[in-house]
């Protein structure tokens, strides 16, 4: 049974800590966007909230100030 207080989908027990960078380049196979992302322990950061990444290309996370780009804009 996985683990309720870690990242969901994440093929290996190894979890990256959560807000440890500032900047982030996601691509639209990453949509939709969220922080903390898959594959970050969840235990230790902020809920996960839903980020508008499509518009500008860019967003910052309310909750921990982390910046995302979209790297790959033309869909």
């Amino acid at each position: 049974m996985p683990n309720p207080h870690t990242a969901e989908q994440s093929a290996s027990r190894t979890f990256l800590e959560p807000n440890a960078e500032h900047q982030y380049r996601v691509t639209r196979a990453e949509l939709p966007l969220h922080c903390p992302m898959d594959g970050m322990s969840l235990w230790n950061s902020h809920p996960r909230v839903y980020l508008d990444i499509e518009t500008n290309g860019k967003v910052k996370c309310p909750y921990c100030g982390a910046d995302y780009t979209l790297v790959d804009q033309s869909g």
